[in-house]
């Protein structure tokens, strides 16, 4: 067997150019006359069909055209493989590469492209400024990847529409590489206009397409962008506890993103609501759907390539476990041994996660976590397990006193004072008792307790006694009332210092609303938000705020934001960076970075002209 020729040349790829248009020119610079030549030189092979988008035999490409290539970086960085790699399976990925070192007979399945193709091309597109660039540097025009996407009409860089080639691809000979004559195509300067809001999605569209293709085929693939989804979803709490899509909601969401017909236009719209490519993207079943879909819900997540791909996977409101068990008693105390967890959720929809230890301990904690330290808090204690109860006495027996046991057991004097009574052992101790020996002895223990708190209404004795008072008053009642100090005139009273945590709560908001005013992505301020915030909603939304609070009722007036006063200071703040770069712009750029629609942002187009005016004169 001969030895394998090297190529001593070859039409190096240029940025972001197709492996198919650095093949054409290097045909036309080679000087072969005749197409099967190049291939054998290329490819060892004369019968290599022409594939715009991928190619084939890389292997064997790569070897013949010098150590500076390797299969990943022409399928990176000169094919538009990056375009769908972070959206299939790993399991899909390695059948890609496996398929574009053969033949690649499949690839196109493999990429769902076969049943998931949309917006499809016929033909091959240029930029007219990119052209005129490249013929400026590189002295001629080349293929770039970015323009052939499907999906994708704008130019990302320039914020204008591609234009098709005159050669139709159609017609062309599976083995015809194309080359770009700049003679043929139409490298007239586009006319600036004003963009409309079909077209102002379509090149953001267009800039994420590209940032796309600068990411590394192997850093993503399906399984992770699924969880991306979820934990985005779930702050917008479109998914429930149980993880399933809020499907109506979303749908809903979702359509009013969008311009009126602009997701028909794009064969993207969402019809039936049961089966649709809306909930195939976020369920974690694998399956392909196009990535100009991706985008698009990547779009209505407000989010642009960079910043989704820098989303945490979701790992659920109380993270992935083991968590910590947080019984004092025991020796793992705060070390992460609790396997067992049950979410619930409140009548807010709230998570409530109850937590079970082997040691015994049930605690519950109201989620979601937010910070690191949440993963050691307690809302409250279901059950404290034997050995928390056995350490009670152990350390009572040692002379500790019930505060002292209290305290280093991290609960309050009473629950401790009851469990040395007995009133907090197991219910199984009772079952072999009958009803009536229950109620002689709960007589007794109830008439010993009362002797200990005379003075006691009987609303105070049941609070102290709960357990034997709430047998009694259910199989005991005549005998309970009869023994149990009489009703007493109530007498009202103030039960709160108003003033105080009026103070109180004028300042914490303060604070918050100077925090909230300092954030990088701006939140609306609003009442219920404050009061979640800080958690104090309930005394917020008071019918008698203004009497009882009324500091910091007056604050909340002042600085509360209606949706239009939020989109304004939105825009104040993009247009002050837009004036730190120092950048000339027009102000349809600060509505498009603002995601205002253009209805709303007529409103305050002209106080943020005036506010430029303002700022360009040097009066702040």
């Amino acid at each position: 067997m001969g030895e394998i020729e090297i190529l001593t040349f070859f039409t190096d790829p240029y940025k972001d150019e197709l492996v198919y248009s650095s093949i054409a020119r290097y045909h036309f610079y080679s000087g072969n006359i005749n197409l099967k030549d190049t291939l054998e030189e290329l490819f060892r092979s004369r019968n290599v069909g022409a594939s715009v988008l991928f190619g084939s035999r890389f292997t064997i490409l790569a070897e013949q055209i010098g150590r500076n290539y390797s299969v990943e970086s022409l399928l990176n960085n000169h094919t538009i493989y990056p375009y769908y790699a972070p959206f299939i399976s790993v399991q899909r990925q390695q059948e890609a590469i496996s398929k574009v070192n053969g033949k690649g007979n499949g690839l196109y399945w493999s990429l769902g492209m076969a049943s998931g193709g949309i917006c499809r091309k016929d033909g091959l597109y240029y930029c007219s400024l990119c052209a005129n660039e490249d013929i400026e540097k590189y002295g001629e025009p080349y293929i770039h990847r970015e323009h052939q996407l499907q999906g994708i009409e704008y130019c990302g860089h320039h914020e204008t529409q591609v234009k098709k080639y005159a050669n139709d691809l159609r017609t062309a000979s599976t083995f015809e590489y194309i080359r770009f004559n700049k003679k043929i195509m139409d490298l007239s300067i586009p006319q600036r206009v004003e963009h409309n809001e079909f077209s102002m999605v379509e090149i953001k569209l267009a800039k994420m397409a590209y940032q796309l293709l600068q990411v590394p085929i192997d850093k993503f693939s399906r399984e992770h962008i699924v969880l991306k989804y979820r934990a985005l979803l779930r702050e917008r709490n479109l998914i429930t506890l149980e993880n399933y899509v809020r499907k109506v909601k979303l749908h809903r969401a979702f359509s009013i993103k969008f311009p009126k017909g602009f997701l028909e236009k794009y064969e993207s719209s969402i019809i039936n609501e049961s089966s649709n490519w809306l909930n195939m993207i976020t369920s974690i079943k694998s399956s392909n759907v196009h990535p100009f879909r991706h985008l698009l819900l990547i779009f209505f997540l407000e989010l642009d390539i960079d910043s989704f791909l820098d989303i945490e996977p979701d790992q659920g409101p109380y993270g992935l476990g083991p968590w910590p068990c947080l019984n004092k008693a025991a020796n793992h105390f705060e070390r992460n041994v609790v396997n067992k967890l049950v979410i619930k959720s409140d009548r807010t929809g709230q998570p409530v996660g109850e937590f079970s230890c082997s040691c015994g301990l049930i605690y519950v904690r109201k989620g979601p976590d937010k910070t690191a330290n949440d993963k050691c808090r307690i809302s409250y204690i279901k059950v404290y397990g034997e050995s928390w109860l056995a350490e009670i006495h152990k350390l009572h027996n040692n002379g500790l006193s019930i505060n002292a046991v209290a305290k280093q057991l991290g609960v309050s004097r009473d629950i401790i004072s009851r469990q040395l009574r007995g009133i907090g052992k197991s219910k199984d101790k009772n079952k072999s008792v009958s009803k009536e020996e229950l109620i002689k002895k709960y007589r007794k223990k109830f008439l010993e307790d009362m002797k200990q708190f005379p003075n006691s209404y009987r609303t105070e004795l049941g609070r102290k006694f709960n357990k034997i008072y709430s047998f009694l008053f259910k199989n005991d009642r005549e005998w309970l009332i009869g023994h149990i100090p009489k009703k007493q005139k109530v007498i009202s009273c103030k039960r709160f210092d108003w003033k105080a945590r009026d103070e109180d709560y004028y300042e914490r908001i303060k604070v918050l609303h100077k925090d909230l005013l300092e954030l990088d992505k701006p939140v609306r301020i609003t009442r219920t938000f404050i009061g979640k915030r800080l958690e104090i909603l309930n005394s917020l939304v008071r019918s008698d705020t203004e009497i009882k609070l009324p500091r910091t009722n007056q604050l909340l007036n002042e600085i509360t934001e209606s949706v239009q006063d939020f989109q304004y200071r939105r825009c104040i703040k993009i247009l002050d960076k837009l004036l730190e770069e120092d950048e000339p712009f027009g102000i349809w750029k600060v509505q498009k970075k603002g995601g205002v629609h253009p209805r709303h942002f007529i409103e305050i187009k002209t106080k943020l002209e005036e506010y430029l005016e303002r700022k360009k004169g040097g009066n702040n």
